[in-house]
């Protein structure tokens, strides 16, 4: 096992797994900093930034030697990856996502909750519309799964630990055993 500090972590999973919440408290623990990259790819009224500028965006938020970056972009994957030491895959069933995403964009919505660049969630957008994240998470899960299986075992990858946590106990057992 590799025995080596963590410096620069990437948080990856299915959307409502908890990847910002788990990318920040572990930011927090460790010090160092923490690399939001919906904040980086998502424009004011929910416009993505052109993929150079994302891309870019990426490039000086990684570039230095400490943070730990959530979000699973395959546009910026290989520029956050390369520079990684380690993954922490949040690996959750698909019933623990829906009922979070359901959950966190009812208090979002409630509160009237500003993400980035003044864009909100509404149940629209998340839950009822043709493009809702909640959709997105039921038609992708099974398929992103064996992808990061696969992702993860390939010798490019070689050069990553990874910590792959199934459930939210043990998500709260790893996060108490960092320092």
């Amino acid at each position: 096992m590799n025995l080596a500090p963590m410096r620069r972590i990437s948080v990856v999973g299915s959307g409502g797994s908890g990847k910002t919440t788990v990318a920040r408290e572990l930011a927090r623990r460790l010090a160092i900093a923490h690399v939001e990259l919906d904040a980086l790819h998502w424009g004011p009224e929910w416009t993505p930034v052109r993929d150079d500028i994302f891309r870019a965006r990426v490039r000086e938020a990684v570039a230095t030697d400490a943070w730990v970056a959530d979000g699973n972009y395959s546009v910026v994957r290989p520029i956050v990856l390369d520079r990684a030491d380690t993954v922490v895959w949040l690996d959750l069933p698909l019933r623990t996502c829906i009922a979070r995403i359901v959950r966190r964009t009812a208090g979002r919505v409630r509160r009237g909750e500003e993400l980035w660049h003044g864009n909100r969630e509404s149940w629209r957008s998340s839950l009822f519309g043709r493009d809702a994240l909640i959709w997105w998470v039921i038609s992708q899960h099974r398929r992103k799964r064996r992808e990061y299986e696969s992702r993860f075992r390939s010798p490019e990858h070689a050069h990553l630990r990874l910590v792959r946590l199934r459930s939210q106990r043990a998500i709260d057992a790893w996060l108490a055993s960092v320092e």
